[in-house]
């Protein structure tokens, strides 16, 4: 069966109502959230997150999100949550581009969007 733009939305906007964390990866979550960024001082967190409306098919971040990370570590996915540790993974995408740096750093992710194909 193929979903409309309309049943499209009714899909996206239930995930951004329970969605309401998002996290880093350094390689692909998978099915799970897997391989999710840790570590650093201050310490990498999940990020709480607002979804703006789904429209033809997608949905993305209402506004950016600032992550605290460790030197070292590159991230290259983003993944959402039900909860800011723990809770239900419910899938992810791949950043614009990886970025690394050799220190302890900041990463704002501006730009993650969720679709339905």
């Amino acid at each position: 069966m193929g979903l409309s733009n309309a049943g499209k939305a009714v899909g996206l906007n239930a995930i951004g109502g329970v969605g309401l964390f998002v996290s880093l990866h350094t390689a692909d979550p998978g099915t799970t959230g897997a391989s999710e960024a840790a570590g650093g001082s201050p310490a990498y967190a999940r990020q709480g997150c607002v979804w703006g409306a789904a429209s033809a098919g997608s949905m993305s971040l209402s506004a950016a999100e600032l992550f605290d990370l460790p030197g070292s570590v590159t991230v290259s996915y983003f993944g959402v949550w039900s909860a800011s540790s723990g809770g239900t993974f419910y899938g992810g995408g791949a950043l614009s581009s990886p970025e690394t740096s050799p220190a302890q750093w900041q990463y704002q992710l501006s730009n993650a969007t969720i679709s339905i194909t």
